[in-house]
């Protein structure tokens, strides 16, 4: 792992598991998704991106397309609820901007959510505990890594 201390921005709420990060749009209420950088140090640079068409319900948990990248492919698993209404084209077209700036320009995905205040709760979003988890998670990434070497 190449850089062992991470921050995210604390506006947005994250999947403990899959590492996608949702925020809030505060003017149209939707739902827009990405990856975090920490992840994304996991995986390396970003090759292709496969997400559903425009349109597309999907539903928390459920896989809705695939990532691959220079160390790993894995799958998008859905951290919310809901209709997908964008896809970011810029991403798809060119994988490596999601490396770039996975915070802003490198978003995935927009879902108008169905279920957002609950779903929510399942994911981390106090500020504090967002530093923290991601502090541990870098951690137990480096860890792990070092098993693997």
């Amino acid at each position: 792992m190449a850089n062992s201390t991470f921050s995210a921005p604390t506006d947005r709420a994250y999947d403990r598991d899959t590492h996608l990060w949702v925020k809030k749009d505060t003017t149209t209420g939707r739902l827009i998704v990405g990856i975090d950088a920490l992840m994304l140090d996991t995986f390396g640079d970003l090759a292709y991106i496969q997400l559903p068409e425009v349109g597309t319900p999907i539903r928390r948990g459920d896989a809705i397309g695939s990532l691959e990248a220079a160390k790993m492919t894995s799958e998008i698993i859905a951290p919310v609820s809901g209709i997908l209404i964008g896809v970011n084209e810029a991403v798809l077209q060119d994988p490596m901007k999601v490396n770039q700036d996975p915070y802003e320009s490198g978003w995935l995905f927009a879902v108008d959510g169905t279920d957002w205040e609950n779903e929510r709760q399942h994911l981390v979003h106090d500020p504090a505990e967002i530093a923290a988890w991601m502090q541990a998670e870098a951690e137990r990434m480096n860890a792990q890594q070092n098993l693997d070497a």
